[in-house]
């Protein structure tokens, strides 16, 4: 019973994220004419052109191509679940657009709540190591050679051209820059949602009082703490210096702690992403 929860979770996640892909769709993008990146974007041109063709069908048979290249450098398991986000969003993106008499709103406003629901639809999606299919899929199989970057800006890059098709075809420039907000914001969502959670802080403290507040952040505290070896450059005195990574709730408490025990110690707390090992969370492989 608990792996069958352990497997349909993913599923379940999945189908949530491509609900708010497709809402995010038919509700703010396309009754406002704002471009839209990716396959979806080309699917919106083809529309466009050719009323007949339902975008959601257009999505599909684009993908084809780029989910057997998927197939081949990441393996059977992502095609599974990306052929199911790619099929329940498009299913979902061609029921949803006759249910309801979606009408154009403030632009700013369909780029704004657009930009969120893209963002958190994808974020949620790669979180369970599916993709919606096309560029998503396309940024996904480049993070195998560009690691060090954040998949929202992965995205932005490749979609920036689809956009900018969409705003040609639909011959309006507003269309190609109300695109780019919503695209930006999106990014951030994706980001927010995929590494935003993993937010961690990394604290440098230089005090005379250094083996107290070491023996306070290991015992009290229980965060890990590293010693490093420093000098003054103006007076040249030795000074060891601690390093310490700890939890973004737990910043107040740690300051406030290190402060009662000498005011007059030189804390610098810094932001730190993706922090690995015991007390924050284990590599896997494929992370993104």
């Amino acid at each position: 019973m608990a792996s069958m929860k352990k497997n349909l979770f993913p599923f379940v996640m999945i189908t949530l994220g491509s609900a708010c892909y497709s809402l995010g769709f038919v509700w703010c993008y396309a009754p406002n004419s704002i471009a839209f990146g990716g396959v979806t974007g080309v699917g919106q041109i083809v529309n466009y052109l050719i009323p007949a063709f339902p975008v959601g069908v257009t999505v599909i048979v684009l993908n084809v191509p780029l989910f057997i290249l998927g197939w081949k450098l990441i393996g059977g398991r992502l095609l599974v679940s990306s052929l199911y986000a790619m099929f329940i969003s498009s299913v979902f993106i061609d029921v949803l657009t006759p249910l309801y008499d979606w009408q154009p709103m403030d632009p700013m406003l369909a780029c704004i709540f657009g930009g969120v629901l893209m963002g958190l639809s994808l974020g949620l999606v790669f979180q369970q190591g599916a993709t919606t299919g096309g560029t998503d899929l396309l940024a996904r199989l480049l993070k195998l050679k560009l690691a060090w970057l954040p998949m929202g800006k992965l995205l932005m890059g490749i979609d920036l051209a689809v956009i900018l098709a969409v705003a040609a075809v639909f011959g309006t420039l507003k269309a190609a820059l109300y695109g780019l907000v919503a695209l930006y914001i999106a990014s951030i969502v994706m980001d927010g949602v995929l590494y935003g959670m993993d937010n961690a802080k990394v604290a440098y403290i230089i005090s005379d009082k250094n083996k107290e507040i070491s023996d306070m952040l290991v015992n009290q505290m229980d965060r890990g703490v590293t010693i490093l070896h420093g000098q003054g450059a103006y007076t040249g005195a030795e000074k060891n210096v601690l390093m310490c990574a700890f939890k973004q709730r737990e910043i107040a408490a740690i300051k406030a702690a290190v402060k009662g025990l000498d005011p007059t110690a030189f804390l610098i707390v810094c932001d730190a992403h993706e922090v690995l090992g015991e007390g924050f969370r284990d590599y896997k492989k494929d992370d993104l």
